[in-house]
């Protein structure tokens, strides 16, 4: 099967979005912890968290345009400039997706959708206690993408929590033993199984 450009823009939005969220393969799963000023904490499914570099510690998200629609996850990452980055694990995926729902912003989808907020070493934004992996972010730019409207969020690592087991002796991270999962296209959930682990690539000589 063939798409061509203007095969693309021709789709129906919802076909169009499952398709084209799916090409780029499984993408992590996390829950977005964030907090409003007056209190509310609220958590939302993301796709789109990706490494920036390690040295200082930098996540990027990508989040969709806000400019005429309300926003909780962007406009309290932006009002406390903190944010909480989770992993999901595989036995919490249907109350994970169902954070995606537009609540009323008054309503907390930790209560919602069954999740415990923790508070943890005065951070001022609430991570997952049923997630393996919880990072702590400190927003130190946004970049606006022209092209769509999107903006790329960028924090720095404050603070990581990791359940007990997950590391080897090089501080590699095993996400199967941490049973997290991922996500292909806005709705398709995938187990992570490790295959196999290589050295350093060197060309021979």
């Amino acid at each position: 099967m063939h798409f061509t450009e203007s095969d693309i823009t021709g789709l129906d939005r919802i076909p169009r979005l499952n398709l084209i969220n799916a090409i780029t393969g499984v993408k992590p799963a996390n829950l977005i912890g964030t907090i409003s000023g007056d209190g509310v904490t609220n958590l939302a499914i993301f796709s789109s968290v990706v490494h920036l570099g390690s040295s200082p510690a930098l996540l990027g998200m990508f989040v969709r345009p806000h400019v005429g629609h309300r926003r909780d996850t962007y406009e309290n990452i932006i009002a406390t400039r903190h944010y909480t980055v989770n992993h999901v694990p595989a036995h919490l995926t249907e109350q994970a997706h169902r954070t995606s729902a537009r609540f009323d912003r008054e309503v907390s989808e930790f209560d919602a959708c069954g999740f415990s907020p923790l508070m943890m070493e005065d951070f001022p934004a609430p991570f997952v206690a049923e997630s393996p992996v919880r990072i702590g972010l400190e927003l130190v730019e946004e970049v606006p993408i022209a092209a769509n409207g999107t903006v790329l969020i960028i924090g720095k690592v404050k603070h990581l929590y990791l359940n007990d087991g997950l590391l080897n002796a090089d501080l590699q991270l095993n996400l199967e033993a941490a049973n997290s999962v991922g996500i292909s296209g806005v709705d398709g959930y995938y187990r992570l199984q490790e295959m196999a682990r290589y050295p350093y690539a060197r060309v021979e000589g």
